[in-house]
């Protein structure tokens, strides 16, 4: 027997992970108390939500999305409120299924989140408000804190399946 024969090696097709194109997806500024509420003197308090998505476009073509709600306030009394999507066209082709959930929900947040912090506070900047300037995320946390929270509830629905 020939080594051809032994270990036939197929061809490896290489991974491929590439990012096609970067687009603001969606953004709004709303000041629903304005303008009287330019006349209070207090500090506005901020909140921000992050949330990310991904869909499949085709079979190794995907789009992820970060979004970001920033709420600002003065004595409860919304002072404006920001929400911005960033989203990203990525293929990804050849690349072991285990993966392929990591990349997309850390990857390819880590790679579109800087282009939406710039586009917030551009927005917010342009509308001559108070800045807010998005800290860093570690979107390896929010994925891993996503991951154990579906797990308890995959838990809780077969603890819950069990006892009935």
């Amino acid at each position: 027997m020939s080594d051809a024969q032994t270990n036939p090696q197929q061809p490896q097709t290489p991974p491929v992970f590439n990012l096609q194109r970067v687009y603001l997806k969606d953004l709004s500024l709303e000041l629903p108390n304005a303008p009287q509420i330019f006349l209070e003197n207090e500090q506005p308090q901020v909140e921000v939500q992050l949330n990310v998505g991904v869909q499949r476009l085709a079979e190794t073509v995907f789009e992820a999305t970060v979004t970001a709600t920033v709420t600002t306030k003065i004595k409860n009394q919304v002072l404006y409120l920001v929400e911005g999507k960033q989203a990203g066209i990525f293929e990804l082709a050849n690349i072991p299924a285990e993966q392929m959930d990591p990349l997309l929900g850390i990857v390819c947040p880590n790679m579109i989140y800087p282009y939406l912090r710039a586009n917030v506070a551009d927005a917010i900047t342009r509308a001559s408000l108070p800045p807010v300037h998005l800290t860093e995320v570690n979107f390896q946390a929010m994925y891993e804190q996503r991951l154990a929270e579906h797990q308890q509830q995959q838990q809780a629905v077969a603890n819950g399946s069990a006892v009935n």
